[in-house]
């Protein structure tokens, strides 16, 4: 049975024998074992353990070796077992020449595009004009009636701890966890109840307010001033960016110079795409 990638090396892995090293000078060239008349060699290893998925990069090298050379030998085998393609095989074969060798061009339309300088500078386009804005963080007790709320505010500046007050006696879903809300900014609370928190000082509890959800006691617990991020906080975003920045433009330029004819589609019905048999 012809085993797939991972379950071919999970089982040549497992015998993990030892590999004897070598005592000679080795290019890509090497030839480490010939198949009816075709070779292997140490650079066929190396592209193979370089697609492998990321379990098997950790294994030690002497085990890789050994299985992956197996693996090509059996790939070797197999291969020249099935005699002339069918026409689907030499279709499929021609779209992963085609995905492959794109993948290539793509590669080296970014190799050169990420620099200190390129991400430098698309971070100041991005967020060179982000103003800082406050954010708050605040907790709240919310119940039913305003007697309930001034009952707390009068136990709070009695100095009753606000989170215990919150866990026993909030209707809101933040009760249980003291009251907190975390941090918000401007827009994101209804109007009154952020109104309320703009009104108070750090650490400061407020008078009762009301909302449609009810009556609400607060604590401003802390402020800050939220700006841009730092560069390492994006920067795999801004590298995405340029990269596909790169190939957009790249593109566009071969797209421009080619040479394009495309066929007249009408009365081919796209459904025609799933007729499997065309291709066999």
């Amino acid at each position: 049975m012809l085993k797939t990638k991972s379950t071919l090396l999970a089982a040549v892995f497992a015998l993990s024998a030892a590999f004897p090293a070598f005592s000679q000078d080795v290019s890509a060239t090497t030839i480490l074992a010939t198949v009816n008349g075709q070779n292997i060699t140490m650079g066929h290893l190396i592209a193979t353990r370089v697609a492998l998925p990321e379990q098997y990069q950790t294994l030690p090298d002497d085990v890789l070796f050994e299985g992956i050379l197996e693996q090509l030998i059996q790939q070797t085998v197999l291969s020249q077992a099935i005699g002339e393609l069918s026409h689907r095989a030499e279709i499929q074969l021609e779209n992963e020449r085609r995905t492959f060798i794109a993948g290539e061009a793509i590669d080296e339309m970014v190799a050169d595009a990420i620099t200190e300088e390129t991400l430098q500078a698309a971070y100041d386009e991005a967020f060179s004009d982000i103003v800082p804005e406050a954010e708050f963080n605040a907790s709240h007790i919310l119940v039913e009636t305003e007697d309930e709320a001034k009952n707390l505010v009068i136990l709070l500046n009695d100095g009753a701890d606000f989170a215990e007050l919150a866990r026993e006696h909030s209707t809101g879903p933040s009760g249980p966890n003291g009251g907190e809300l975390g941090w918000f900014g401007k827009g994101m609370m209804v109007q009154p109840f952020e109104e309320a928190v703009l009104l108070l000082e750090a650490g400061q509890i407020s008078p009762p307010v009301q909302t449609q959800f009810g009556w609400h006691v607060l604590i401003l617990n802390e402020i800050r001033e939220k700006g841009a991020p730092a560069l390492a906080e994006v920067r795999e975003e801004l590298i995405a960016k340029i990269e596909g920045d790169a190939v957009e433009s790249a593109l566009a330029t071969l797209l421009e110079a080619a040479t394009i004819t495309r066929t007249d589609l009408e009365g081919i019905d796209p459904a025609t795409l799933r007729m499997d048999d065309l291709i066999d």
